[in-house]
């Protein structure tokens, strides 16, 4: 185990505050996407100032930062790729990731020293693509999402020692392959394959017969309908072994759309998890509840391997619903501690005095601690948060009444407390 190559916990980030939160809670590197070019249109994503902020941030921790250009290029799109390789090549990026290959060859001429990861729209499924790959100057390639580990693990022994394996590790699933979905364009007018996918993965579904318009009959014996198409997420907290066995380097988690609780959770969890193994495999399994639970404490869709052991079967689908299971709830991240020793924070989801909640510590234990007070920015006095966006000014306790301990709290930590509801999609 000594001699085990550290592998990288790569984490997405939607905007500035989310890279923030994968790096405090563990990130070894973060992918985010700029204002163009992108999957992930709907996200906040990143303009120029605020990529050199987010790397600046990163790079003073020991963190890289991973930008993707991955959308499937038009013409239209090529004309203005040029300039944005031109803004971004001296942030301080560490990588791009790309799926066209026109758009690679753009980066290699706008942007030489620039190293470019292989995104897993490019459909990676076999060892001389990434060959391939590797000749034309790539230095990472992600893998497909309908590789097994046995595959990825011929792929590693049939490509150069050099060249690095970047594989999905947590994470929602796309019903089409590697990504590719021609079912949002088709159905909305807005392309997946241009970062504008709509989900219609999650939608509900019925079958009507051609000569009788209008009579819905469901796909299955069930009164609530079926989600065909919804694929339950990934989570390969328990198989940390077998992914760094098939050659992989890079763990990357999906969920640029995500919020900072899911950020916070996943990437505490996984780096817990993958730092234990690295030190002994007999600590890492005896602590896989811990992780199971810890992995749980934000919106997911039950979990699945996907195709890493075999083709996935009925199982691997929800087909009554498409909420999230939600086991926890976000109240919002501290600003800062003031004078009076209160937490200053923008709130995000109602919370009252007298509610128990957890400060989630960066590598330690979650803190538990009652709200013991609720001021507004004017000093007023509140019994309740029922505001998102609103400024407060929070007293906490234990839960005998005595103040936390002195310096366990502090800036960017999240808070949290749980919830029995789901959150619809």
């Amino acid at each position: 185990m000594e001699n085990m190559k550290k592998v990288e916990l790569l984490l997405p980030a939607g905007g500035l505050d989310t890279l923030y939160c994968a790096v405090d809670y563990g990130a070894d590197a973060v992918y985010i996407g700029g204002q163009r070019f992108g999957l992930r249109a709907k996200a906040d994503n990143f303009s120029i100032e605020d990529m050199k902020k987010g790397v600046e941030y990163a790079h003073e921790r020991g963190v890289k930062v991973y930008l993707t250009v991955n959308i499937f290029a038009h013409n239209d799109d090529i004309k203005g790729i040029p300039e944005y390789f031109r803004e971004i090549k001296d942030i301080g990026l560490d990588a791009v990731l790309i799926s066209d290959p026109g758009v690679f060859m753009l980066a290699k001429k706008y942007m030489p020293e620039m190293e470019i990861h292989i995104s897993t729209q490019a459909n990676n499924t076999n060892y001389e693509t990434f060959n391939f790959w590797y000749e034309m100057g790539a230095k990472r390639v992600v893998t497909a999402r309908e590789l097994s580990l046995r595959e990825i693990r011929e792929i590693r022994d049939n490509i150069p020692e050099d060249l690095e394996i970047e594989a999905f590790m947590h994470g929602a699933m796309c019903i089409s392959y590697s990504g590719r979905c021609l079912l949002s364009a088709y159905m909305t007018g807005r392309d997946a394959n241009k970062g504008l996918c709509t989900h219609p993965c999650r939608w509900k579904y019925a079958v009507v017969e051609e000569n009788r318009p209008g009579e819905y009959m469901p796909v299955e014996e069930d009164d609530r309908g079926t989600y065909i198409f919804n694929s339950k997420d990934l989570c390969m907290i328990e198989h940390i072994p077998e992914m760094i066995d098939a050659g992989i380097y890079s763990f990357k988690i999906e969920g640029r759309m995500k919020t900072k609780l899911y950020v916070a959770a996943v990437a505490r969890t996984y780096r817990e998890a993958i730092d234990d193994y690295l030190e002994s495999e007999e600590l890492y399994r005896s602590k896989i509840v811990h992780y199971k639970k810890e992995i749980s404490a934000c919106t997911f869709r039950q979990f699945t391997t996907g195709f890493y052991f075999g083709k996935p079967d009925s199982d691997d689908q929800i087909y009554d619903s498409n909420t999230y299971v939600r086991n926890y709830i976000f109240l919002g991240n501290i600003e800062e501690i003031d004078e009076n020793g209160c937490i200053v924070l923008f709130q995000k989801n109602k919370f009252c005095v007298g509610d128990e909640i957890e400060l989630m510590a960066f590598r330690e234990k979650n803190i538990a601690a009652v709200v013991k007070e609720i001021c507004d920015e004017y000093g007023q006095k509140m019994p309740s948060a029922p505001h998102p966006g609103q400024k407060l000014f929070v007293k906490l306790t234990d839960k005998d009444g005595n103040a936390l301990p002195e310096g366990v709290v502090g800036p960017g930590m999240l808070l949290r407390m749980e919830s029995h509801e789901s959150d619809g999609n």
